[in-house]
């Protein structure tokens, strides 16, 4: 990047998400001009209205990409190339893409990152561990029982925070260009492990119960759930937990030079916030 372009603002897609939020806290902690880009910012940003594209994107050098709902769903690599077109069109330089371990959908979008003709990096994360305290897996936790359509294939929990610190050291630094990264923890843990080791640091009991994919799905249907979230859900707990993922990588430890957080820790913090009592709390 020039000089100049260092000085442009630094869009945040999914600004107010798990990672995206604290990528725009920390570039915010070092004086770097950010912009948020989520439906419900000033300037509002929507994956499904091309029109708040181009405004966003207004002397910007350099955007963190982070697609919703998943890189999985139809459609969303055409999406994703035709916004990195457009990017470049409109002068950044730098393209930082969040994608999915494990997922071929997620790939092709990389692709066309790859290919737009400015500085990209991948972050290649896996499950990430905040889905136990700021997502749909909190409210289980809460009701004492997680009921989730998995066996005992492990999986390597990344911790957003992680993630956040490798984002901005490849938004605002250098050596990260043409990067793929694959984010995960230090070890392996099975959903059973995880879910005991919450049990464990909330101090009261939290069943794991393994079901079937259609029982789960009956379920979330008569919840109400649409039918498009189901069919993701399905997606993610079927074919990547499918083993593909069951091995730690090194991508926090290339990009930062520090081993990554380890779900023990990710644990003991939340849990010292009481996002897990039986009173539910704001988070």
């Amino acid at each position: 990047m020039t000089n100049e372009q260092e000085r442009k603002t630094i869009l945040v897609l999914g600004g107010t998400g798990k990672t995206g939020r604290r990528v725009v806290e920390r570039l915010r902690g070092r004086g770097v001009p950010v912009r948020v880009g989520s439906r419900s910012a000033g300037r509002p940003f929507d994956w499904t209205d091309r029109t708040t594209w181009a405004p966003v994107l207004r002397d910007v050098g350099a955007v963190y990409v982070s697609f919703y709902p998943d890189l999985a769903v139809p459609g969303a690599p055409e999406t994703v190339g035709a916004f990195a077109d457009l990017a470049v069109a409109s002068g950044v330089a730098r393209l930082v893409l969040l994608s999915g371990r494990g997922e071929e959908e997620a790939q092709a979008a990389e692709k066309l990152i790859q290919s737009a003709g400015v500085e990209w990096t991948i972050l290649r994360a896996s499950w990430f561990s905040q889905n136990f305290s700021e997502d749909y897996l909190r409210e289980p936790v809460l009701s004492g029982e997680v009921v989730l359509p998995v066996g005992t294939v492990p999986e390597p929990f990344v911790d957003a925070d992680d993630i956040a610190d490798v984002a901005v050291a490849a938004l605002t630094g250098g050596g990260h260009a043409g990067q793929l990264y694959e984010l995960t923890g230090p070890r392996l843990l099975t959903f059973a492990d995880a879910v005991g080791e919450i049990a464990r640091a909330a101090g009261r009991r939290i069943d794991f119960v393994p079901v079937s994919v259609e029982e789960y799905t009956g379920v979330l249907a008569v919840e109400g759930v649409p039918v498009e979230v189901v069919e993701l859900l399905t997606y993610l707990f079927t074919s990547v937990l499918d083993g593909r993922n069951a091995q730690v990588a090194d991508g926090v430890q290339r990009a930062l030079g520090r081993p990554p957080r380890d779900f023990a820790d990710f644990v003991r913090d939340a849990a010292a916030t009481g996002v897990w009592d039986r009173a539910p709390h704001s988070l």
